[in-house]
């Protein structure tokens, strides 16, 4: 199989879909390389990495378009690109379809079979290609924060660690899986209050187990949201429900009651966002305001430290890429319910159930898509 990887053109995107270390795995398993040239210079990797791990370098974009068996990226295909896809294609990458419309019409009418990152699955419950950017993301929340909180920035003006005879910062991070556990420690870590939000009381044990003495936590109830956020100087959104709209937890008549200045971090924007007021923001432009409250609403934060998420992410995906590859995506998906569980759009049709409750759109089975 020929993989191609275009260069991302996301403004603001610095990450790669194939790392030099999966190019070399996947001419090792026989397989052709395509990379765009300068494709990774922005995660630190240069033509001459890929050509020393076999891959070939393409001077566009189209080359890769037009060559590839199957095309492998980090963020969602922009408009240009999803033109470029052609029927029977593999496209394997990040997705987040159901507040994008426009995307999933894109989609759906170019024949490919897109097979989405965060909806792929595991023994465990888990989402194995999108908890290294959850990671990611979860750590960079609070520095973020931290920064929107400078009153230079339109912030209260709020240290988060707070210094002796001055209290730390109150953070909320509504949502206790992996972005909000590793926002809660990061948090914790540079001397803030900290509390999190969940509504399972069994994974709110294991927060209480694990990090009792680092961070509080309590049941997401929609008054107890709303009490902890008018303490709150700064509230990060982390919920997510997988492949779905995320839900809106604070609403724009909400913003009155929380303290002028105070910084709103929406991790769930590439979901849609679970503030009201949430929009999707990039790194050139992060921070706007809506009644007096600070938004960071950045739709693709991980690009910010390009050359950790893209280790981490391509350390992620290679083994699912590898299976599309040696099997074919039907063979690989037959073989890995998990896979299967990534398969958004076949052939003209939405195989995703959350997607097509988000946008009002009939969806088929996967399982009818592997056998038609």
């Amino acid at each position: 199989m020929l993989i191609g990887c275009p260069k991302e053109i996301k403004p603001q995107e610095f990450r790669v879909g194939v790392t030099p270390n999966a190019a070399q795995e996947a001419v090792n398993a026989g397989h052709k390389v395509l990379v765009e040239t300068n494709a990774g210079v922005g995660a630190g990797f240069s033509d001459a990495d890929y050509v020393a791990a076999g891959a070939q370098i393409a001077g566009t974009a189209k080359e890769v378009f037009d060559k590839a068996d199957m095309i492998v990226k980090v963020k969602e295909p922009q408009a240009v690109e999803r033109k470029m896809l052609r029927d029977g294609q593999i496209l394997f990458t990040y997705l987040h379809l159901a507040p994008d419309p426009e995307q999933t019409k894109d989609l759906l009418a170019s024949g490919a079979t897109c097979i989405a990152y965060e909806t792929v699955t595991d023994d465990r419950g888990g989402l194995p290609l999108l908890a290294p950017m959850s990671e990611v993301a979860g750590r960079l929340a609070p520095q973020v924060g931290a920064w929107t909180l400078q009153k230079a920035n339109g912030g209260r003006g709020v240290l988060l660690g707070g210094v002796p005879g001055v209290g730390p910062a109150r953070v909320l991070v509504i949502g206790g899986g992996v972005v909000g556990t590793h926002a809660a420690k990061i948090a914790a870590g540079m001397g803030a209050d900290v509390t999190v939000l969940d509504r399972s009381i069994p994974r709110l044990r294991y927060l209480d187990d694990v990090f009792g003495g680092t961070f509080k936590n309590s049941y997401a109830s929609a008054g107890n949201t709303i009490e902890l956020a008018r303490q709150a100087d700064m509230i990060i959104g982390a919920v997510l429900i997988p492949g779905a709209a995320a839900p809106k937890l604070i609403s724009r008549a909400q913003l009155s009651e929380l303290k002028t200045g105070a910084a709103l971090v929406d991790v769930a924007i590439d979901q849609g966002g679970c503030f009201e007021t949430s929009k999707a923001t990039t790194h050139q432009d992060p921070i706007y305001e809506v009644d007096g409250i600070m938004h960071y609403c950045v739709a693709n934060m991980p690009g910010a430290v390009a050359r950790t998420s893209t280790i981490a992410l391509g350390n992620a995906t290679m083994p699912f890429m590898l299976a599309l590859a040696n099997k074919g995506w039907r063979k690989a998906c037959e073989d890995d319910r998990h896979l299967l569980a990534g398969l958004n759009v076949h052939a003209g049709k939405l195989t995703y159930a959350a997607v097509g409750t988000a946008l009002g759109l009939d969806v088929m089975d996967p399982k009818k898509a592997l056998a038609a």
